[in-house]
């Protein structure tokens, strides 16, 4: 297990660039095994979970060749899924939740998948019902066979039809909409989830050849094609890097600006955070973060206490709560964090209780934080990261700590940080990996 020693109290400053974005690399990565064509992804981001995903592919029968450090060329004409029966892929894709998006692709092209139940972040139950429901509608057939802890999947025939989602999830949408590009007919997906990822894989798949419209919108209608070409695809910046940069500028009052964010498809978030009492600027296509002395949280109009919560696109995506959790830390006022969606993503407040924070948990979903500003100072501490986004809030908060904090199991933040500590300590950081 790797651990992080970090010495606190340390400005910040300089330029840094966001890695491509996490989610929506496993989305369209999984998207390749629709084509025998060669596709082309650029600024993948290198990064954990993503490499295991590739590694996954390959295994598969996908070639692949690295052109470039961020850039990878794919080409799916040749699956060998024998493989999918194999003790190595189930010891891959178990520990892997990204793994779960190649049922929609496998099914549409070739009528079959197999896949064990994911891995991934511990951070409550993540059910997979909304994946299967609407692939089943489309015509495939589950068998869940308990033992093995594995799902069958198999479908002669995939037929548009009209569905409503009981929920807008990303992932679920990403694997239904990969199913439907082949289905025979027209599929109509309602309550679709939007987010820019989902944005970004519908335009990939439409260069391929799919028919998809309602892009942007929670209603997507997909005409089925029988095949589809290669492409050339780009990645958008990661926006919780962009959303993690920020807090992390605030919280040790540093100066920095973050460099080609495609501002256009960060909805919410930087006023998020200008709720939070945060300055920043956008400056082209980048964002200036000025040294804050100190920052104030907002009060809702009627001065009641200021809510941040989390809500499908465009609302405000869960994966930045926690860092806006250990921002609030330091900030003038209160605030209540109300993690919706996740029942286990805020027990790492008891880290930064330990380190000083004033923080009330409420209950599995809410904690309210009762920010000190300037009569802060968190103390070093050693922890353990329990998942990725909890992991860059306690690095943040170690940032900002007086004296040197430890943080094992820093494993979870490599699956969605490239490199965080050469890239933080270029801005003047003082981080070692052990």
């Amino acid at each position: 297990m790797a651990s992080f020693k970090i010495e606190g109290r340390r400005k910040l400053k300089g330029e840094i660039i966001p890695q491509g974005a996490k989610n929506e690399a496993l989305q369209v990565i999984c998207a390749v095994l629709l084509s025998s064509d060669t596709i082309t992804i650029s600024n993948i981001p290198d990064i954990i979970d993503v490499k295991n995903l590739i590694l996954l592919l390959e295994n598969l029968g996908v070639k692949i060749k690295r052109l470039h450090p961020d850039t990878y060329t794919f080409n799916a004409a040749h699956i060998d899924l024998d493989y999918l029966e194999s003790p190595d892929f189930y010891r891959q894709s178990a520990s892997l939740r990204g793994s779960v998006m190649i049922v929609g692709p496998l099914v549409a092209r070739f009528g079959k998948a197999i896949i064990p139940n994911p891995g991934g972040d511990k951070i409550g139950r993540r059910r997979l019902d909304t994946h299967f429901t609407g692939i089943q509608k489309l015509g495939a057939e589950f068998n869940y066979d308990p033992a093995n802890k594995l799902y069958k999947i198999e479908a002669k025939k995939l037929t548009g039809c009209y569905m409503l989602l009981d929920e807008a999830s990303v992932t679920g949408t990403a694997n239904i909409l990969m199913a439907s590009v082949f289905a025979q007919g027209t599929t109509t997906i309602y309550n679709a989830a939007c987010e820019p990822y989902l944005q970004q894989l519908c335009l990939m798949l439409n260069n391929m050849g799919a028919n998809i419209s309602g892009i942007a919108s929670n209603l997507l209608t997909i005409e089925g094609v029988k095949t589809l070409k290669g492409c050339s695809h780009r990645i958008l910046p990661d926006m919780i890097e962009v959303g993690s940069f920020i807090g992390m500028a605030a919280m040790t009052g540093s100066e920095i600006t973050i460099k080609n964010v495609v501002y256009n498809q960060l909805g919410i978030i930087p006023d998020s955070f200008r709720r939070m009492g945060i300055r920043l600027e956008q400056r082209g296509d980048d964002i200036y973060i000025p040294q804050h002395e100190s920052y104030t949280i907002e009060s809702f109009i009627d001065g009641s206490i200021m809510t941040i919560a989390d809500a499908p696109w465009p609302g405000l995506t869960p994966d930045l709560l926690s860092v806006f959790l250990v921002i609030a830390t330091k900030a003038n006022g209160s605030v209540l964090i109300h993690q919706k969606m996740f029942e286990s993503r805020l027990f790492f407040v008891d880290k930064l209780i330990d380190m000083g924070a004033q923080i009330i948990l409420c209950d599995p979903h809410r904690a309210t934080v009762i920010g000190l500003g300037e009569h802060l100072y968190l103390r070093a501490s050693s922890m353990i990261s329990p998942d990725i986004r909890a992991g860059i809030a306690l690095l943040i908060a170690a940032l900002s700590a007086e004296g040197t904090s430890i943080i094992h199991n820093i494993e979870q933040i490599d699956r969605g940080y490239q490199d965080i500590d050469i890239r933080l300590n270029a801005l003047g950081a003082h981080i070692e990996r052990f």
